[in-house]
């Protein structure tokens, strides 16, 4: 094999690789037990009890999970085909952990149509490789838009610890003129 030929062959498979690592992962579930009920347009799977749910580098769990999907397949099936997440609800003992970010509260809504989440119940963010951690009585957390809503209420005020900051005033050592 020429040189060139041999490089060309190699980005090409590195390409491939990074494609296929690109990819969403399936979407797995474990729990106690789990009741699906499908209609002619969508499935409500709920899930009780130590549930687990992991995929795209992801994993939550809970006390209860409930998953509303669109149903895509034949109508007269018992179990419809899952097509596309609609609306996820996760109650007691919340933990969503990707990467070093971690959310933790008693109740998430996940809206997968408008990319947000929103963490009630005492929910906590933090992200520990930059020190930083948020809580407050409600939190929206938008997708791909770098945006959090922390909302607060008289006697519930939101409360944010970030990395220390740079001294900017004056060295002791040098008196103000």
């Amino acid at each position: 094999m020429r040189p060139l030929t041999l490089l060309v062959s190699a980005a090409a498979l590195a390409a491939a690789a990074g494609a296929r690592a690109a990819e969403p992962q399936p979407t797995t579930i474990v729990s106690v037990s789990a009741e699906s009920v499908s209609t002619d347009t969508e499935t409500t799977t709920t899930f009780h009890d130590d549930v687990v749910a992991t995929g795209n580098d992801i994993t939550l769990n809970c006390d209860f999970l409930k998953v509303i999907a669109t149903r895509i397949g034949e109508k007269s099936v018992t179990l419809g085909k899952y097509g596309k997440f609609k609306y996820l609800l996760a109650t007691g003992h919340v933990r969503i952990v990707q990467g070093d970010r971690v959310a933790t509260c008693g109740r998430a809504e996940v809206f997968p149509g408008e990319d947000r989440i929103v963490l009630t119940e005492s929910p906590v963010v933090s992200i520990k490789s930059e020190g930083y951690e948020a809580t407050g009585p409600r939190m929206v957390l938008y997708r791909g838009q770098r945006r959090a809503v922390i909302e607060g209420t008289p006697g519930h005020p939101t409360h944010i610890s970030l990395p220390a900051i740079k001294d900017l005033g004056f060295p002791s050592a040098n008196p103000s003129k």
